[in-house]
């Protein structure tokens, strides 16, 4: 492994251990084994090193658990809705796994941080533009060759859904809606907003 890609996973480990504001560049080198120095000469700063360990947390560990259990429930499931439902009960499930829990409140600090620091205001509506895509999909929301605004207004939602599903489940687990009483409160809510025929 190179020191760029050693940079990356000791800014991962960094940010799951200690989350964004409170990593330091001598943290980072330290957990990578390598000089200060090199993150300036592989990424230019922290933060856009931050930001990229950040992005490769939510692909590689987030994404690829919900997605690939949701791949398995999908193959035995039969249809949109129980493929929203098992990949909600998923998404709860993950949170079981402390790396994934430590992602999600890294995530919520990020989010929060993001009303001061321009830089990673750019980089996080960057990230959040793929998400909407990859949400719609994962949840079984959209056909693959739907209208692309479609796309983006149904991933749309279901992000607003899971930023306060996810911190419902970490701080009141025992109130927080599982992927059948979503999928059963969407439904009354549409039935309720449906324009009269």
């Amino acid at each position: 492994m190179g020191n760029r890609e050693a940079l990356v996973e000791g800014a991962k480990a960094c940010l799951l251990e200690k989350g964004y504001s409170r990593t330091t560049a001598r943290d980072i080198a330290t957990a990578a084994g390598v000089s200060l120095a090199a993150i300036g000469y592989h990424f230019g700063s922290k933060e856009t090193l931050l930001n990229e360990a950040l992005r490769g947390l939510l692909t590689e560990e987030w994404a690829t658990e919900v997605a690939g259990a949701g791949d398995e429930r999908a193959a035995v499931s039969t249809g949109p809705r129980e493929q929203f439902v098992a990949t909600w009960s998923q998404v709860i499930d993950s949170l079981s796994n402390p790396r994934l829990k430590a992602l999600w409140a890294t995530q919520f600090e990020v989010l929060s941080l993001g009303a001061t620091m321009p830089e990673l205001v750019a980089e996080l509506t960057k990230m959040q533009g793929e998400a909407r895509e990859g949400l719609a999909q994962l949840f079984g929301g959209v056909d693959p060759d739907a209208d692309p605004e479609q796309v983006q207004a149904i991933g749309s939602l279901l992000q607003a859904l899971l930023l306060g599903v996810v911190a419902q489940s970490m701080f009141d687990p025992q109130s927080a809606p599982t992927g059948e009483e979503l999928a059963q409160s969407l439904r009354t809510l549409a039935d309720r907003i449906s324009p009269s025929a």
